[in-house]
C-alpha cells in the first residue's frame, strides 16, 4: 500500500516495482486512483466521506484479488490513518505493507504534471490533499521512501530489498 501525497511518486514506485516482481515471475496488478476512479468509484468525490469509502472499496477489491494469489500494488494518498487501518483489517496483516512516499509539498508541487496543485492554488480544486486537505503520515509504516534525495532507481531497489526478505522471494 503506497501512501503519499499527489506527486511523490508513488505509481511510479508502483510500476517500476511490478517490472522487477514480473521478472520473477509474480503475479501483480496495480490498482491506483486513476484506474479505479474511472470505473468502480466514479461515483465519489473527494469529500472526507467519499476519501473513506473510496478506500473501502479499494481494500475490498484487494482482499478478492489476494484470494487468487495475486499481488496488489496499491497506490492512493489514502490520507487518513483510519482508513489504512481499516485496509490492514480487511485484507490482513500479513498481507499488508505500508509503503510512505514521503516527498516534500515543494516538491509534489514542482513535479505536478497534472496541474493539481495550481488549481488548489487558486481555489478551483476543493480539497486537495496537503492544501485544503489533510494528510496524516504514517505514525510506523513498514518501509519510508524520501523520494527527495533518493533516485527512482534506488527507492525499488530499497522496497524490493523489502519484499524479498518479507515475502520470501528469490533474488
Amino acid at each position: 500500500w503506497f501512501t503519499g501525497l499527489s506527486g511523490s511518486g508513488k505509481s511510479t514506485l508502483a510500476n517500476l516495482l511490478e517490472i522487477e516482481l514480473h521478472k520473477k515471475g509474480l503475479s501483480t496488478y496495480i490498482l491506483d486512483g486513476d484506474n479505479v476512479r474511472q470505473g468502480i468509484n466514479k461515483d465519489l468525490s473527494f469529500t472526507p466521506k467519499d476519501r473513506s469509502e473510496n478506500i473501502r472499496r479499494i481494500a475490498e477489491i484487494s482482499n478478492l484479488m489476494l484470494d487468487a494469489g495475486v499481488i496488489i500494488l496499491a497506490a492512493f494518498v489514502s490520507p487518513y490513518i483510519k482508513d489504512r487501518e481499516s485496509v490492514k483489517n480487511t485484507v490482513g496483516k500479513d498481507f499488508f505493507i505500508e509503503i510512505y512516499v514521503n516527498t516534500s509539498i515543494e516538491e509534489c508541487e514542482r513535479r505536478d504534471v497534472k496541474g493539481l496543485y495550481r488549481k488548489a492554488r487558486k481555489g478551483e480544486i476543493k480539497n486537495m490533499t496537503g492544501i485544503s486537505s489533510d494528510y496524516e503520515p504514517p505514525v510506523n509504516p513498514d518501509i519510508e521512501v524520501v523520494t527527495d534525495g533518493q533516485s527512482i532507481d534506488n527507492s525499488v531497489q530499497f522496497i524490493l530489498k523489502f519484499l524479498n526478505k518479507k515475502l520470501k522471494i528469490s533474488s
